[in-house]
């Protein structure tokens, strides 16, 4: 009897240390689940353009190299591979239109070669069955900047290369005697009706031998030098009586 008592103490004991152990592997069989459910996500980031669910990295929006859109003046150049009868070179009017042979006019601004070139097929093909068309743009216009006020040679000039507003005065003819070289304006258009006024103080610049506060340009902006104060009042005094009233480090 005694043997039966112990015994069953034995298999209390032994479910006792079953269910304790069960507990504690439970967890972890739960945390080695939820491991190997995350195994199967692949984390991405911004760079793959997608939103990564584990390290919440934004999604990147916009084309990284976006196309040429035309614009008026364009030329642009089509070809027909299989009908060269309806080879033409064709100019973006002031409308935004392009006449094309025997089909009319098309609209073009602000479409890019691509989508021109469905436009096109998509005109001829009242006429052309199939047609194969090509599209080749010949001219368009280039990125500029503008200079204007006391400078040698006022106008609009070619963005080649990285320029600054030194720069664009030195390729504009330089300051005038009658230039304010501490007040050059850059005028920078942000949107339609929206436009950013910049101060600079080009003579300090250069008097320092230092341009790192130049700012570079972007196409478009426009560079403004204006009147110094003892030219515009240079003609009512005698010549004579200038240096009584003004320096030249004045200015």
């Amino acid at each position: 009897m005694v043997g039966y008592v112990i015994t069953f103490m034995n298999i209390q004991r032994a479910a006792l240390l079953s269910l304790i152990g069960g507990l504690l592997v439970q967890p972890v069989f739960r945390a080695h689940a939820q491991t190997s459910e995350g195994a199967g996500v692949t984390s991405t980031g911004s760079a793959d353009g997608t939103r990564g669910p584990n390290n919440g990295s934004p999604t990147l929006t916009g084309a990284r190299h976006p196309l040429y859109r035309l614009h008026k003046s364009d030329v642009v150049e089509i070809r027909f591979t299989f009908s060269p009868e309806f080879d033409q070179t064709v100019t973006v009017q002031p409308d935004g239109f392009v006449a094309l042979k025997a089909v009319g006019d098309v609209f073009a601004e602000g479409l890019t070669i691509s989508e021109l070139r469905g436009s096109v097929r998509g005109a001829y093909a009242t006429i052309l069955h199939d047609p194969d068309v090509s599209i080749v743009l010949n001219d368009f216009e280039r990125p500029f900047f503008l200079v204007g006020g006391q400078v040698g040679h006022p106008g609009k000039y070619e963005l080649r290369s990285p320029t600054g507003v030194a720069d664009a005065i030195a390729i504009a003819g330089g300051f005038t005697d009658q230039s304010k070289h501490s007040q050059v304006v850059l005028f920078h258009k942000v949107t339609e009706g929206v436009v950013e006024a910049h101060l600079l103080n080009v003579k300090a610049m250069l008097a320092s031998r230092n341009l790192e506060e130049d700012l570079e340009l972007r196409p478009g902006d426009m560079v403004f030098v204006p009147q110094n104060r003892i030219s515009k009042i240079r003609k009512f005094l005698p010549v004579s009586s200038l240096s009584t009233f003004f320096t030249p480090a004045q200015f």
